[in-house]
């Protein structure tokens, strides 16, 4: 049955029915209705998961999806966030972004550059999702609350609602008190440590001592991850150098293995601070 003339919602979904042609006054009212209303979903959601994550997040999980902002568009909220802080750190504040701050002085400067990073900081996070969800879901094994792809919408909506926080934050210190970009967001890491480790507090019913374990096997399984990836990216290096002793060789004679490594360490840095 089609929409008539005297409908004013859709008997079907209940959407409202938006009659009015589209303007730049009735587009600013929508987007002010969405985003700056006290009442909208996006202050519920950011507001909700610093104070109760466990119903936030539960409500998704648990099929009531309409009082919150899915997993999928509070990420990619998230992810204009911190395109957003990218842009402001790289126009109006790029002494900030000087990786000397943090890397020992024998690194050369060519191997300090990461643009291509904050080209393709978006995907790198999409692709990282996985990684963390898989984490979070051995660190939690022999608990069986949660699968692997709950454990996935947690992981994210952890993530975006970091990412929101990070660039509240963090972008303010730059650019009144002249923040390194990066030692900010070191220091961030620790907060990201204990806000996900409240929110899987809040998840689960554990005790103190046995989310004190979890957190320990956390970095365990990370730790396994971080060693398996590097023998695979040494053992595909040996590889194509055809040899260890070759491989050595081109180790001391090209920087730009150098550079790989750094531009990796770095980009690990900036996923879990963005």
């Amino acid at each position: 049955e089609s929409i008539t003339e005297n409908n004013q919602f859709c008997h079907v979904c209940g959407a409202k029915v938006i009659k009015n042609r589209l303007t730049i006054r009735n587009i600013w009212a929508d987007f002010c209705e969405q985003f700056l209303n006290y009442d909208n979903r996006f202050l519920k959601t950011f507001f909700g998961i610093i104070s109760r994550p466990h119903i936030v997040i539960g409500a998704y999980i648990n099929g009531t999806r309409k009082k919150y902002v899915n997993v999928i568009s509070y990420f990619a909220i998230a992810l204009t966030f911190s395109g957003l802080q990218i842009f402001i750190m790289r126009k109006f504040f790029p002494e900030a972004l000087d990786l000397g701050a943090i890397m020992p002085n024998t690194v050369p400067e060519e191997s300090m550059d990461i643009n291509w990073i904050y080209d393709y900081m978006s995907i790198l996070a999409l692709l990282n999702l996985p990684v963390y969800g898989f984490i979070a879901r051995m660190t939690f094994i022999g608990l069986k609350k949660f699968n692997y792809t709950e454990h996935l919408v947690i992981m994210t909506y952890i993530l975006a609602q970091f990412t929101i926080m990070n660039t509240l934050v963090i972008t303010p210190l730059v650019a009144i008190f002249g923040i390194n970009f990066y030692v900010a967001g070191y220091l961030s890491n620790f907060v990201m440590m204990i806000f996900t480790t409240y929110t899987y507090k809040k998840m689960y019913p554990l005790s103190l001592g046995n989310t004190f374990l979890r957190v320990l096997l956390f970095f365990v399984v990370a730790g396994v991850l971080a060693i398996i990836l590097g023998i695979i990216q040494v053992g595909y290096a040996v590889i194509d150098a055809g040899g260890f002793e070759e491989y050595l060789l081109e180790v001391k004679k090209q920087q730009e293995e150098m550079k790989k490594a750094t531009s990796y360490i770095i980009s690990s840095a900036i996923n879990w601070t963005s």
